[in-house]
Order: structure tokens, then sequence, then C-alpha cells
């Protein structure tokens, strides 16, 4: 009866969640696109490449809610494919920014659509329309019907790269009635973390192993890396990136600069004596953010309106705050910072992933909110791949004194690198845990 509640209240506000996506899509155009592929109607559709009993008869759900969770399914599904170089995949998404990444993971015979809204109906269309026999979910993303209509269906459900911070374990424990048999009615889960194995075995689910974080496993972008190291020759100045910024931590950051500039660290660590860049998470921000900037008297330079990297005259560049207003160019702005303060952790909101940041080298200040990464922000300080402070004016002088005037910054370059190295293997048992499902797949098409 409760599942039947729930599926009630979801048809019923489906009307809301239109809504909502048109008021996105004045921001992000593509949540505009194909809004009917959320509600079961779709266009594209999945085929068989071969009627012999192979991979290629093997069809997989990935479902990669956000960016993030995007950028865990492109180093997985590169390793699946190594396995299986015939297997093939239907990709969801919930957010914009997870769908344009995830359109460069596409190969021959994949399709790619939003996730399926909650209903019953909605979820057997979209099971019925693409047959999937396998469904992957990666990290957070667990929907009561897609569980139980994946049941109904036979097709085994597993979370993967599974993580549960203890606000959203305390969030889904005040809806146990619902999220108990959603996390009980998937058919494996394999967890980052001890903590996180612990969090989600009190909800139910059935914790296989723990295997680590996949995002280790990602190679930055050598292109990127390269163009970095190119353009930082000729800086005159280090570099402090704010990474992945959320709203309102830009604020908090023009604060610190204004109160910076104003009053020197020890009359020494002053606001000029570095270049500063700020690169936001979400797209839609980047005008709001470049209007801030000016509004605080800054002058600006946009990664967008750059040919050959920012210009690097003193006289030009004393007031000024470069912008990264581009998707997909992480690499490259790691690479030209010397330290980077971790966006979302300056505000209660859980902070981002450090690891992309350690991998390109580039050492991490985070502020107090790490809960959404905790292990791997404990990781990287135990290994002394990042520092911890309290709010955003101490992580700016914290910056400062690193690349000015603190200890060799090289010992952290190092650090983090010995610290991505360590924590590598992830997809790899990843892997070997899907392939007794997919194993089993193809041994069920030659035997039928």
């Amino acid at each position: 009866m409760t599942l039947t509640l729930y599926s009630w209240l979801m048809w019923a506000i489906q009307p809301l969640l239109r809504s909502k996506l048109r008021r996105r899509g004045l921001k992000e155009p593509g949540y505009l696109e194909h809004i009917e592929e959320r509600f079961g109607v779709y266009t594209n559709q999945i085929k068989t490449q071969t009627q012999e009993p192979s991979a290629a008869n093997t069809c997989v759900w990935v479902h990669a809610v956000s960016l993030g969770e995007t950028r865990a399914a492109e180093v997985l599904l590169h390793a699946l494919r190594a396995e299986y170089p015939a297997i093939r995949i239907v990709l969801t998404h919930g957010t914009a920014t997870g769908r344009a990444l995830g359109a460069s993971l596409l190969k021959e015979g994949d399709v790619q659509v939003w996730q399926p809204w909650d209903t019953p109906a909605i979820v057997q269309r979209f099971l019925q329309h693409f047959q999937p026999q396998l469904a992957v979910v990666l990290e957070t993303e667990i929907w009561p019907n897609w569980v139980a209509q994946c049941k109904h269906s036979n097709i085994p459900m597993v979370l993967v790269n599974a993580r549960m911070s203890e606000k959203s374990m305390r969030s889904a424990q005040r809806l146990a009635w619902l999220s108990g048999p959603a996390y009980a009615g998937l058919n494996g889960v394999w967890a980052q973390t001890p903590d996180d194995a612990k969090r989600l075995e009190l909800l139910g689910a059935p914790v296989m192993e723990v295997v680590g974080n996949v995002k280790f496993d990602a190679q930055p972008n050598s292109v990127l890396l390269a163009q970095a190291l190119l353009w930082s020759k000729n800086f005159t100045r280090p570099v402090v990136l704010l990474a992945s910024s959320r709203e309102g931590e830009e604020d908090l950051w023009l604060d610190a600069l204004q109160a910076l500039k104003e009053n020197p660290v020890d009359g020494q660590e002053h606001v000029h004596a570095v270049h500063w860049l700020v690169v936001p998470r979400h797209p839609q921000r980047f005008d709001a953010v470049a209007q801030a900037i000016v509004n605080r008297g800054w002058k600006l330079s946009r990664r967008s309106e750059w040919l050959d990297g920012p210009r690097q005259t003193d006289e030009e560049n004393l007031d000024t705050v470069w912008l990264g207003d581009s998707m997909g160019e992480m690499s490259l702005y790691f690479g030209l910072a010397d330290v980077a303060l971790l966006g979302g952790s300056f505000m209660p909101l859980g902070g981002q992933n450090l690891i992309e940041a350690t991998a390109c080298g580039c050492p991490v200040i985070m502020g107090p909110h790490t809960f959404n990464f905790a292990e791997a922000a404990e990781l990287a300080l135990e290994a002394d791949a990042a520092i911890r402070v309290e709010d955003m004016a101490q992580g700016v002088t914290s910056a400062l004194q690193l690349v000015c005037s603190g200890p060799d910054e090289n010992s952290y370059v190092s650090a983090c690198l010995a610290f991505t190295q360590k924590n590598k293997g992830a997809t790899q048992r990843t892997v070997q845990a899907l392939k007794p499902y997919i194993d089993a797949l193809i041994k069920a098409q030659a035997i039928g």
C-alpha cells in the first residue's frame, strides 16, 4: 500500500516536474530537450547488433544522475568495454551537465535518454522499450519503482561506487517505509568505503564488498594538462583556484579578497601576490558570477575569451580575476593552479570531489563541510594532499601562505600524486563484481 500511495503521488506531481523543467530550461536549455523521455515516450530504439549469443546482445542500463556520477561512469564503461567490447548501453541522467558529458561516452549501438520519472507505468515503458537485462546505478540514486519494476521484470539492479553520507542516511531512515524495500530490493551493492557500507547496510541494502572509489582510476586529460603547462610557463605569479564553487561561496570568496586587499597578512601575503581563478560548478551561473566579480570592482578575464591563455602583463592583471566559464576543462584549471580551494565545502553542501585535483598534482584546501566525500577528504588530509580550514577567509590566507611563504609546495604535489596512486584499483574490482551478471546473460542467450 505504501508504494501504491507513493506512486500515486509521483503521478500526480508530473505537472510540477514539467513546470520545473521549463524554469530550469530558461538558464540551461538542455533541460528543454527531449522532455517526453522523462515520461516514457521515446523516438530512439536500441537494436541488437547480431543474433549470435554474445555481449552484443547484452543491453545494460547505466544510470549516472549528474556530472560527478557521469565522470565515474566514464571510467567504469571504459573498463567494462575492455572486457566486453560489444556490450550495448542505455545511459540515463537527471541533469543537463551529466547528459552533456554522457554524450561523449556513447559508442555505436548505445542510446542516451533522460532517466524515467518514478511511476510504475513510466518505468514499465522504459524497460519494455529498451529491454535492458541488467541495471547498474552509480553512487546514490535509488528510486523505489525502478527497483520494484526491475524485480517484476527479472532484471537485476545493482548499486556500484556506492556512497551514503550520514545526512542522506538520516533522511532515508525518516522514510524507511519507502526507502527500506527499495534498498533491500537491490541485487547487490559495492561500496566506496567501510563507512558507506555500514550506512547502506543500516538501510537494508545487500552490501557485497567495499571496493573503493572508481574516480581514483580516472586519468586527467593529458592534452589539457599539457596546455596548462605551456601557459603557466609565462605566469609571473602563482595561481589560486576556487574550484567548482557553489552559489554563495563566490560572495564569501570575494569578501575574503576584499578583506585581504585592505589588510594584507603580516604585511606580506597580499591579494595581488597571486592570480585568482574561479570555476563555478554550474554553467548556468557563469554570467552571474562574472557580474558579481565586476560589481566588486575587479577586472574580469573569461576563459571563453582566451586565445593563447590569460594575458600576463602585471599592469593589466593586477586587479583581474580569471573566470573559468567552460565545461569539461577541469584538468586545465587544476593544471594551471598551484593550490585549489574546494568548492561546496565552505557552505554546508557536502563538498565536491577532490580526487580530480589531486590526480593533477594540485593540493587542496577544504572548508569544514565535506560530508559527501568524508573518507576521501580524511585520507587526503592524512596523506598531506589536502589542508582543512574553518572558513573561506582562512582558506584564502592559507592558500597565499602555501604558495608564497609556506612549506615546499613540491612536497604537496608529490603527496597528491602518491595519494591518487595508492587508492587506484576500484574500477577493476567493480568490473569483476559485474562479470557474473553479464556472463550469466550471455550464457542464457546461448542456451535460449
